[in-house]
């Protein structure tokens, strides 16, 4: 993660203080890494259209911000959020593009400019993250290690930094949670087990 550390984590000591010019001061400082978390989010997507994760950084920017009961320890739990959040938006999009397709009414996607995501990506982001909430379930740790690799792209160390845990930690529960996502995803959708190899690799 390239924001140096001492910015990010002071800036967000004075976000949850409730200074609110500090958002102003943190946006340019993370960016970067927001707009990497987003384009992973969107690799599956055409690369011509550049919006996608600029729309997705400005969304996920906006709710991180907003949130006024969140305690924020440092950059590595910003970050991590932030995967979640972004992972939350594309999920909530696919839905209400769905819900349009199947004619519940002509529901505002907020973002539809930016995320041009098809009908086949929409049922395969929701498939994927669907299974994810069936593992958090069973294991929050395994699922959260899937969300952080598979959405936010994190390496294996960033991964182990978000998660508070080890490498060793983050490659077995990786190697694990992904048989298990495999085998619940061939059951319940079939080929949509396929999805899983576009994450960011083997470990």
């Amino acid at each position: 993660m390239d924001s140096a550390s001492v910015d990010v984590t002071v800036l967000l000591s004075e976000l949850t203080h409730g200074n609110q010019e500090a958002a102003e001061k943190l946006f340019p400082v993370v960016y970067g890494e927001l707009r990497r978390l987003a384009a992973h989010c969107m690799r599956r997507e055409r690369p011509d259209h550049t919006l996608q994760a600029t729309a997705l950084v400005h969304e996920a920017f906006l709710r991180l911000t907003g949130k006024k009961d969140l305690n924020w320890q440092n950059k590595a739990h910003f970050f991590g959020v932030a995967a979640r959040v972004m992972r939350r938006i594309l999920v909530d999009h696919a839905r209400g593009r769905l819900r349009v397709k199947r004619g519940a009414g002509g529901q505002r996607l907020s973002l539809d400019e930016g995320l041009l995501i098809t009908e086949a990506r929409s049922a395969e982001l929701l498939a994927v993250s669907e299974a994810i909430d069936r593992l958090a379930i069973l294991d929050p740790r395994q699922a959260r290690i899937v969300e952080l690799r598979f959405f936010g792209g994190l390496s294996v160390e960033e991964t182990a930094e978000v998660a508070g845990v080890s490498s060793k930690t983050v490659k077995r529960d990786w190697s694990l949670a992904k048989a298990w996502l495999y085998e619940n995803l061939r059951v319940r959708h079939g080929n949509d087990s396929r999805q899983m190899e576009k994450g960011p690799g083997t470990v």
